[in-house]
């Protein structure tokens, strides 16, 4: 009976891990500014009126170059040279290069954006959010482990309700599932991750502050 009952909790176990890491995979925080563009892409097209649909393509894969793939190849360097145990960062120690590295390339991103005629003006403060989500980060790392999919996921719900305002559009769907998404990456880092309550909250919260705060001194 009890060999019975441990077979029943493994399988319930497996149908909660797969998921949550399937979630964390697909949400992951470095491709959370790619995501956002194909956003705006998508909901507000004439935003991006002055250029071909070839350059906008070429648009999208140079923010998922500058955002996603070379944060992500210097936490790769970092392990291959042993700098840390494990691509995945589960110590505060290990993200501390990576939070640098990370910040150079968002604030590289808000100091292009500034100067772009042809996209929307609402990325100034999206990527000035997300960098000072990054700095926030680093400084709360002297103490906690704060979840990075938290604060991704909480500036990407923050940065869309903006927008809505921004642009007196009806995104009550967006929004919604934007949340629904935000609260499935939160859960999931409880279950396949060692973050508690606390780190989850404040990553949330970090990255909600950020996108208010740079929306406010940005727009």
């Amino acid at each position: 009976m009890d060999q019975q009952n441990q077979i029943t909790e493994n399988k319930t176990s497996l149908l909660l891990t797969i998921p949550a890491k399937v979630i964390s995979y697909v949400f992951h925080p470095l491709f959370i500014p790619t995501f956002v563009f194909i956003f705006l892409v998508r909901y507000v097209p004439y935003e991006f009126a002055g250029i071909t649909p070839f350059q906008l393509q070429l648009r999208i894969f140079s923010i998922f170059w500058l955002t996603a793939f070379f944060p992500a190849f210097a936490v790769f360097l970092l392990w291959r040279l042993k700098f840390s145990e494990s691509i995945f960062l589960r110590t505060q120690k290990e993200r501390i290069v990576p939070y640098i590295v990370t910040m150079f390339f968002y604030w590289w991103m808000y100091y292009l954006s500034r100067n772009f005629t042809d996209q929307p003006s609402v990325l100034k403060f999206f990527y000035m959010g997300i960098f000072v989500s990054t700095v926030i980060g680093l400084m709360l790392n002297s103490y906690f482990k704060i979840s990075l999919h938290a604060m991704g996921v909480g500036g990407a719900l923050a940065a869309i309700i903006l927008f809505a305002m921004y642009y007196r559009l009806p995104m009550g769907l967006q929004i919604s599932v934007t949340a629904i998404i935000a609260g499935m990456v939160c859960t999931s880092r409880l279950l396949v991750s060692d973050h508690t309550n606390k780190e989850i909250y404040t990553g949330l919260f970090a990255g909600i502050l950020s996108q208010v705060a740079a929306y406010w001194f940005i727009m």
